[in-house]
């Protein structure tokens, strides 16, 4: 009965849009584990004690996270499923402060790409764009190295099959659409990959080539870490176009409501509630989202 539940908890996960990959694993393994001890239902101390198996404190937690979710989604249906206490193993880890990059530092990043060797090849100009076009769309990098030439649209980009297994188109500036059209041309040579970005051999880039040349050409560029001591990641380029969209803002709550979804959709976030923490990342928006509060409280605009 419980690899039955388990395997109805997924596909309604799955359906909803969600990676389950993690997921899918764990809740396999610890049903079987419950199901060699006899239990039809999930036993608190059964979940704990299989939890706490795992080598570290980190994957414990984060185990009995999963299982937790998937007991209250059972218990709903049969309250013979008990619900595990939370936090057993430390709290969630609180997530840091993104680095942001601003606007000069960006150009520099930019410029060092198009320093790259070797001489007349297409690396520059393939990291130059694809770290350009990160940083003018937020795209995530699995996203941009995923993308095909069928993908560029007069509309703008098609991104397929995304984090959690939805389509979406992102519309471009015409700024960056003239950048990769430019590109494209460059690209344009006889390849039997048809991905936008391509190494040297005219394969499709990896995630570990393109972080190694990042932080290459990060130090390069003089880009020391930010005020919190947070060092930049290529993800810091998707939550400095977030953060730069927000403080962009007007401070009218409809209007801000509004942004905030069309924010979401354009990021391909699963849940608006995603993108509310980007809220928190600048000292701007923090000051802005102050300002609200005290004429709220004041009873002037709201």
């Amino acid at each position: 009965m419980l690899n039955e539940d388990v395997e109805s908890y997924l596909e309604l996960r799955r359906a909803a849009g969600f990676d389950l990959h993690y997921d899918r694993s764990v809740l396999r393994r610890f049903a079987c584990f419950a199901s060699e001890r006899g239990e039809t239902h999930v036993v608190s101390q059964t979940a704990i004690g299989w939890s706490a198996q795992a080598a570290s404190v980190g994957e414990r937690g984060r185990r009995l996270r999963v299982l937790i979710r998937f007991a209250r989604h059972a218990h709903a249906e049969d309250p013979r499923h008990q619900i595990p206490p939370p936090n057993l193993f430390g709290r969630h880890r609180q997530r840091h402060t993104p680095f942001i990059f601003s606007p000069g530092q960006i150009c520099r990043l930019l410029e060092q790409a198009n320093r790259l060797g070797p001489p007349g090849s297409l690396r520059p100009h393939t990291y130059a764009t694809l770290f350009g076009l990160l940083s003018a769309t937020g795209l995530r990098i699995s996203e941009a190295l995923n993308l095909r030439f069928e993908d560029l649209i007069s509309d703008g980009l098609v991104i397929r099959q995304t984090k959690f297994r939805k389509s979406r188109l992102v519309p471009l500036h015409s700024t960056t659409t003239r950048a990769l059209a430019d590109y494209r041309v460059l690209r344009s040579l006889p390849t039997s990959d048809d991905h936008l970005f391509v190494s040297l051999r005219g394969r499709r880039l990896c995630y570990e080539s393109v972080r190694r040349v990042f932080h290459a050409l990060v130090q390069e560029a003089g880009i020391d870490s930010g005020v919190n001591g947070r060092i930049p990641q290529i993800h810091s380029l998707r939550h400095t176009f977030a953060v730069r969209a927000l403080e962009a803002c007007r401070c009218e709550r409809d209007y801000v409501g509004r942004h905030l979804v069309a924010l979401s959709t354009y990021l391909g976030h699963a849940h608006v509630a995603d993108t509310y923490w980007y809220l928190e990342a600048t000292p701007q928006l923090l000051g802005d989202i102050a300002a609200a509060w005290d004429n709220f409280v004041k009873g002037g605009a709201q």
